[in-house]
């Protein structure tokens, strides 16, 4: 059977600077079917899925739903959800964890606050603490939104659970069905596509040790896709995998050309110029979708600031 996945794993198209973009990630425990926009075609109430929408565009918040692994039998009866927030910007990285059988009170977060890293508001609307388990491995398993993400995810997900790995947890949207299975690692927040068990093990004992795993890795949701290429391209260029070390400055330019300034917690500095291309042959970004020529992020050169030149 032909998919987008099986289409991008035969181009062998690049995963680099494909991840969704989200400084900060809500997660909302929902369990029972999903629908292709999961907060307003799910079991929980449209009118709320709508209103948490309204609340978090534009303040680099990133909502989505979870659910444990395998049957999503849903009762609709009163139950206590977990939800967890997550900022993902090197320097200020943390995850947080409430319970909660009122929903609704997602909505007395600042999410302007959230965005920016200030996790004191979800302490004072749903009682909030530092997160002291394992991290968290999102796998996404939402087969309305793509088939893929069905047919790959949930057997990664049932696999991951059987095995006893911990922080595993299905999600309803990461983007880029064709890269299925995608997962997401928190609280760094780095995306991986094309995801193996072995793979996920690997990355969940990285974050654990204060590690980043590259291999697969699609890039941090901190970064817009540019700085996402860039940073990643820094790190296999010097043999940088400790998390949180380096930081994506700025981006100047604008399609299909950037200039990627990516800086080191050390002080060393690197110019990375990043050229946006197409994937060819034209191939299906979604199953069901027309055929087309997806974006990727090429990084062109990679040049290290000297200590002089940071002086002058």
């Amino acid at each position: 059977m032909s998919t987008c996945s099986t289409a991008s794993r035969e181009l062998h198209e690049p995963v680099a600077g494909t991840a969704a973009t989200a400084r900060t990630w809500l997660l909302l425990e929902q369990p029972g079917p999903w629908g292709p926009k999961a907060l307003t075609s799910s079991h929980l109430d449209p009118a709320l899925g709508r209103a948490l929408e309204a609340a978090a565009s534009g303040t680099g918040v990133r909502i989505a739903l979870i659910r444990r692994p395998g049957r999503h039998a849903d009762r609709r009866t009163p139950a206590e959800r977990r939800v967890y927030a997550a900022h993902t910007v090197p320097g200020n990285a943390w995850l947080h964890t409430a319970t909660t059988t009122d929903p609704e009170r997602l909505l007395g977060l600042d999410f302007a606050a959230l965005g920016r890293g200030h996790g004191g508001t979800f302490a004072t609307a749903l009682g909030g603490r530092p997160h002291e388990g394992a991290p968290l491995a999102l796998v996404c398993t939402n087969g309305k939104r793509d088939r893929c993400c069905a047919l790959l995810g949930r057997p990664l997900a049932a696999e991951l659970a059987a095995r006893g790995v911990e922080g595993v947890w299905e999600v309803t949207h990461l983007g880029g069905h064709r890269f299925s299975p995608t997962v997401l690692v928190l609280p760094h927040g780095y995306a991986y596509g094309r995801a193996e068990a072995h793979t996920v093990e690997e990355a969940l004992r990285g974050a654990r040790e204060g590690r980043i795993l590259v291999e697969g890795c699609r890039g941090s949701s901190a970064w817009e896709r540019p700085g996402q290429a860039a940073e990643l391209a820094v790190r296999a260029a010097v043999d940088e995998y400790a998390a949180g070390t380096l930081t994506v400055v700025r981006t100047d330019g604008a399609a299909p050309c950037w200039d990627v300034l990516v800086a080191h917690a050390d002080g060393r500095r690197w110019h990375v110029e990043v050229a946006q291309g197409s994937s060819l042959p034209p191939r299906a970004e979604s199953c069901g979708s027309v055929l087309g020529s997806p974006a990727r992020m090429d990084v062109v050169a990679i040049r290290e600031v000297t200590m002089a030149a940071l002086a002058s």
